[in-house]
């Protein structure tokens, strides 16, 4: 089961972002599920959506392309699918970068 952290800001301190908050070319590890107040659907079918699109704990991720308007939508490879998220959705997932 996925970590679910209610409502956790960014932590740089820890490594631990957003993955909405990253650009074109970051690339890392899936760390958990963030709840956020500002989806547009419900907080379970949110995690229901992204964990059958592979945004499981240890997953990796690659940001692989940013939209023309205000970077949004976003091409993220997610193992060894990609898959396009709206950077609001892609807030939820938390990760870390590679080393």
């Amino acid at each position: 089961m996925p970590l679910r952290a209610p409502h956790l800001p960014t932590d740089t301190a820890a490594g631990v972002l957003s993955l909405g908050r990253c650009a074109k070319g970051w690339s890392g590890w899936v760390r958990g599920l963030a709840e956020t107040p500002d989806l547009t659907i419900s907080w379970h079918e949110m995690e229901r959506r992204l964990l059958e699109m592979g945004f499981v704990e240890g997953a990796r991720v690659e940001l692989m392309h940013e939209g023309p308007i205000g970077r949004d939508p976003i091409a993220v490879r997610v193992d060894d699918i990609t898959v396009a998220l709206r950077r609001a959705d892609a807030d939820v997932v938390l990760v870390s970068a590679a080393e």
